[in-house]
C-alpha cells in the first residue's frame, strides 16, 4: 500500500481515481488543485507519489511537482493530462524520468502504471 496524493481539478475524474486507487489497496489524498496539494504535501510528509493532472488553474501540475520534489526529493511523480503535447511544450520537465498518462485513460491502466512506478 502506498500513500499517494492527487491532484486532478476535474471533480468527477479526481473522485474516479481515488476510488481506483483505493481499492487496489493505496490510501489516497485527493485536491482539486496544485495550491491545496502542495498545502497537503508539506502538511503530510510521508507521500510515495504524487499524481497530478498538468493543466489545473492556480499552480499547475509542472510547478507542483518542482516544488514538490525540491522539499521531498524522494517523491515520485507522475502526470495525467488531456494536452500532452500542448503541456509540455516549453516546460522542463524529463519524460523518461516522470511518466505521463494522456487522458482518456481506462481506470486499470491508470492503476497498473502507478504500482509500476511505486515498484521502481
Amino acid at each position: 500500500m502506498a500513500n499517494i496524493l492527487l491532484a486532478e481539478d476535474e471533480t468527477s475524474l479526481r473522485h474516479f481515481i481515488t476510488a481506483a486507487l483505493e481499492k487496489a489497496g493505496h490510501q489516497v489524498t485527493p485536491c482539486e488543485d496544485g495550491v491545496s496539494a502542495y498545502e497537503a504535501l508539506r502538511s503530510e510528509t510521508d507521500f510515495d507519489l504524487l499524481l497530478t493532472d498538468i493543466i489545473m488553474p492556480g499552480m499547475d501540475g509542472i510547478e507542483l511537482s518542482q516544488r514538490a520534489t525540491s522539499f521531498d526529493p524522494a517523491l515520485k511523480v507522475m502526470f495525467i493530462t488531456g494536452f500532452a503535447a500542448m503541456a509540455l511544450d516549453n516546460k522542463s520537465v524529463d519524460t523518461t524520468q516522470t511518466p505521463v498518462m494522456a487522458k482518456p485513460f481506462h481506470l486499470s491502466q491508470l492503476v497498473s502504471q502507478v504500482d509500476e512506478i511505486l515498484l521502481q
